[in-house]
């Protein structure tokens, strides 16, 4: 049974556990390898995969079938996140047109301004515009429709086992994971890693966890984990909120990489020396 279990984000409807699996668990390696600790064999990580429940959603999951456009960022929601990664993305690379202090992403033409302007950064270089809005989708679908909330903590669930020690996970994935380990105090589980996490964003976020934050504004600790690392890259625009640790407490360690271009992307991430360290010391106890 798997010491480690590894959540991905958004963006994977379209492949599965094992091919997920044949990348993820090499990057992981190396990032034990890069950390001086002896890297897990294969068999010792077990990813949990929920990306085909987005898949069978359809259009509404972000799929990309059909193809969406600005006319589709129809929530509030959606449109908020949109503009905090404008903001985020305005901020971190000069490429990118800053929005004037007053706009809001309220209106389909906003709408696409920001999508143009996001579409002139490095961090979503290559990035077709119906992926950005698929991305917005299937983040707020997330936390819309509580059947498929449910489902995808079923699914992190079903990949614990008593030999798991440490979960680590990306993106929304980290949502998904603290919400699992929040909701199974019982686990044997003792670390947990966030990589690019969007947990901090609060309203959007961290306001709308599952347990919701305690009456004095502080993110309830998730389960038995006894130490957890958040890891996130300066220039993520997604992870907008890099430090959780005035969000959930002191036993939180907050830790700066450099992703280069592709600062969310999960690969760097898992080949970050930090990142091995954070799981060697989770398998060490």
């Amino acid at each position: 049974m798997a010491a480690i279990v590894v959540v991905h984000g958004i963006g994977q409807q379209v492949k599965g556990p094992d091919s997920l699996a044949a990348v993820w668990v090499p990057a992981l390696r190396d990032g034990m390898t890069a950390a001086g600790v002896p890297p897990v064999a294969a068999d010792d990580v077990c990813v949990a995969f929920y990306g085909d429940l987005y898949r069978a959603a359809g259009k509404a999951a972000g799929t990309g079938w059909p193809p969406l456009s600005a006319a589709d960022v129809d929530s509030d929601w959606e449109r908020l996140l949109l503009e905090l990664w404008w903001r985020e993305a305005a901020d971190a690379d000069p490429a990118v047109p800053a929005p004037e202090a007053a706009t809001k992403a309220r209106t389909p033409r906003t709408v696409q301004r920001a999508l143009d302007a996001l579409s002139q950064s490095a961090f979503f270089a290559g990035l077709a515009e119906r992926a950005m809005i698929g991305t917005l989708k299937q983040v707020a679908l997330y936390f819309a429709d509580d059947a498929l909330r449910s489902a995808v903590g079923a699914r992190v669930a079903a990949a614990v086992s008593g030999d798991t020690r440490v979960i680590a996970a990306h993106s929304l994935g980290t949502v998904a994971a603290y919400e699992a380990v929040c909701t199974h105090p019982e686990w044997g589980v003792t670390t947990l890693v966030t990589l690019g996490s969007p947990l901090g964003i609060r309203n959007l976020v961290f306001d709308r966890l599952r347990p919701a934050p305690g009456s004095d504004g502080t993110g309830r600790w998730p389960g038995g984990v006894r130490t957890w690392s958040n890891i996130a890259d300066s220039g993520d625009v997604v992870a907008l909120v890099k430090s959780l640790r005035p969000l959930f407490g002191d036993r939180v360690t907050d830790v700066l990489v450099r992703n280069g271009a592709k600062a969310h992307d999960v690969l760097p991430y898992l080949t970050a020396r930090e990142t091995g360290e954070a799981i060697g010391r989770g398998l060490a106890g």
